[in-house]
């Protein structure tokens, strides 16, 4: 997963928040759409649950 690498750059720490940043920007550049969580979740006709 994301949390398994540690750099970003060349000296450069990554965060969870630049690494998604940086596979959602090589998505689009492929001509592809990264859907977010209540799309993929009517997409599948799944209901959003209250968290416990």
């Amino acid at each position: 997963g994301l949390e398994d690498n540690l750099w970003l750059d060349k000296g450069v720490l990554a965060t969870n928040e630049a690494l998604v940043d940086r596979a959602v920007g090589i998505v689009e550049r492929m001509g592809a759409r990264v859907i977010g969580p209540a799309e993929v979740r009517a997409k599948f006709g799944i209901e959003k649950r209250m968290p416990v």
